[in-house]
């Protein structure tokens, strides 16, 4: 279960307020997100990709928790970047450890889409979690 980390400033972020779609360019899976239903409270920021996708029992790896405290849970978005919440510097930070960087790299904990637009993301392989122990 996330928590927050107290030795960064937190987001400041809105959940969506519109239904919206998010397509998953690895599996080809679409999930459609009811916005009444957000958040669900799982790890991340409320509302994060994080917790969307793993509401809808998508495994992406993350490590801390949720808490800006590693770059397990990257993504990169490759459309609808526009709609997501601004990445804070300690989410810049963090993602500059991450590999595979990209200019439409996210943190999933972090990235919170308003809704204004349907998105399309990757996991990265050696990020989905295929081993439970």
């Amino acid at each position: 279960m996330g928590g927050v980390n107290p030795y960064q400033q937190q987001a400041r972020v809105s959940v969506a307020a519109r239904p919206f779609s998010i397509l998953i360019r690895n599996s080809g899976q679409k999930l459609e997100i009811d916005p009444a239903q957000l958040p669900y409270g799982r790890d991340g920021l409320p509302g994060s990709l994080l917790d969307i996708l793993l509401h809808h029992r998508l495994d992406v790896d993350h490590a801390c928790g949720g808490v800006v405290a590693c770059s397990t849970c990257h993504l990169v978005v490759h459309k609808g970047l526009s709609s997501c919440s601004a990445a804070t510097e300690a989410e810049e930070d963090m993602l500059d450890t991450a590999p595979g960087l990209t200019p439409q790299s996210r943190l999933a904990c972090q990235c919170v889409p308003d809704g204004s637009t349907d998105l399309e993301i990757e996991i990265p392989s050696w990020n989905r979690n295929q081993v439970r122990e």
